[in-house]
């Protein structure tokens, strides 16, 4: 794990923009395709309103994912995929791809899989991390945490612990599987928090299984 520091957010998200287009570019020049993870929530949107406008990225050739989403209609409130859409896929963005993997239902869950293999490995990732050590939708004290830890399969079902909506998620085998990972925090109480997940197990802190060969990023607020 690599920790780079910064002086305020402001200046970690126009950085973090910065080196996430660069890779994109990067991976483009000898692909023909890139696939872009990003999480939802509150942290990224600052770094989607600097990278989408990147117009030095072939977007056309970009394939735009979520690294996690709730099962909500899109234009929910706390729909990740509507954040995206109104932060990311804009501007000079707007001509990338978005795969979308929610299911309509359960059943659906191993067609949309088997539609978002072509787009593995990750080229370029972007996780964040809550206080309770979670990434993506993985979860500590989640019933559906050993499956999402384990399974070789590129989606897992979540019922999150806190009861509210369940979410669908990429599993720890695709979040390790990036060929460029970033995780994104912010706040003393994060920092604490991956001091800690460095020291137990991925069941107990789940974004202790993709520390190993992550850059992380951490500004104070």
């Amino acid at each position: 794990m690599k920790l780079i520091e910064y002086p305020d957010a402001e200046m970690m998200m126009i950085d973090l923009a910065n080196v996430l287009a660069g890779e994109l570019e990067q991976c483009l020049l000898s692909h023909d395709r890139a696939s872009f993870a990003v999480p939802g929530g509150t942290t990224p949107g600052p770094i989607f309103d600097v990278l989408c406008g990147a117009k030095h990225i072939d977007w056309a050739r970009v394939d735009v994912m979520l690294t996690d989403e709730r099962r909500v209609p899109e234009d929910h409130e706390r729909s990740n995929t509507r954040l995206i859409r109104e932060r990311l896929l804009v501007d000079a963005a707007a001509a990338a791809h978005y795969v979308n993997y929610i299911p309509e239902d359960d059943a659906g869950l191993a067609t949309k899989a088997d539609a978002l293999r072509p787009h593995l490995p990750v080229s370029v990732m972007l996780l964040g991390m809550g206080a309770d050590m979670h990434t993506a939708s993985i979860f500590p004290n989640s019933p559906d945490l050993d499956h999402a830890l384990t399974t070789d399969q590129p989606l897992a079902f979540v019922q999150p612990p806190d009861g509210l909506e369940p979410r669908v998620t990429l599993s720890a085998n695709v979040l390790k599987g990036a060929m460029s990972r970033h995780i994104v925090i912010k706040g003393a109480d994060k920092r604490a928090a991956l001091e800690a997940a460095q020291k137990v197990s991925p069941q107990e802190a789940p974004i202790a299984a993709v520390l190993a060969g992550s850059t992380v990023h951490w500004a104070e607020g």
